[in-house]
């Protein structure tokens, strides 16, 4: 037998592994993240496919002060008082649909109201939903916050490619025992981002993601999400 033929079942095991217990974490402990292993999960996700080989993705690594001061700013506008009238803020594009419809505003629903029970927040507790939304910006206290850009000139292939690189980086992160959370909340304060870390007016903020270690004793990190059966999405066709 082969070597690779003999690592074949372990190997389908760990990856199976990876893929089944990522989860979306909102409570990190303090536990530094070496920037070798930081540096090491970027180099091997950067081996997600991308068309003509473009690698579209472009990653800041945010930890100490750095991480702290990107979280004060967006922290002090998400707070600030804002006019009845007053428009919302812009993202930096498009992420949800603009009319939602059946099943995925029931997903929307159910994850939102799964996370508000496990908290102990009643429906309509608005200033406890915004501060639980608000955690976003501390990158749920994780050591370590990732602001993701991409090039506008670029078009949407190149953001379905981005989404393998993403996916890569939460599974090498689970590989060496680490979480994440992608955080598309990030896109509303693109302005501030693009002021704190000196992006160029080529890019743009694709989203934000947390990386560390699961704290164990937050309720919150007890979420689990459902998944649609196969009969659902797929359809085997044979003839």
């Amino acid at each position: 037998m082969s070597k690779q033929a003999s690592e074949t079942p372990s190997t389908q095991q760990a990856v199976d592994a990876a893929i089944l217990s990522r989860r979306s974490i909102r409570a990190f402990l303090p536990t530094p993240v070496a920037r070798d292993d930081i540096a090491r999960i970027l180099e091997v996700a950067a081996r997600a496919p991308s068309g003509a080989n473009m690698q579209p993705w472009k990653v800041y690594v945010l930890s100490g002060e750095a991480r702290q001061r990107l979280s004060r700013r967006i922290l002090e506008a998400y707070a600030a008082p804002r006019a009845p009238d007053a428009p919302a803020r812009t993202a930096s594009y498009t992420y949800y649909p603009r009319q939602w419809t059946a099943p995925f505003i029931e997903r929307r629903r159910k994850i939102g109201l799964d996370l508000y029970q496990l908290l102990g927040l009643e429906r309509g507790d608005t200033a406890g939903m915004a501060a639980q939304h608000g955690r976003n910006f501390q990158f749920f206290d994780a050591p370590v916050g990732l602001i993701f850009t991409i090039e506008r000139v670029l078009e949407q292939g190149s953001w379905l490619d981005y989404g393998m690189f993403l996916q890569n980086i939460m599974l090498a992160a689970r590989a060496r025992g680490l979480d994440t959370c992608p955080q598309a909340a990030f896109i509303h304060y693109h302005d501030i981002i693009r002021d704190e870390l000196g992006l160029p007016a080529s890019e743009m903020v694709v989203c934000g993601m947390a990386l560390g270690h699961a704290d164990p004793d937050k309720i919150e990190n007890r979420l689990s999400t459902e998944r649609e059966p196969l009969s659902g999405f797929v359809k085997f066709m044979d003839v």
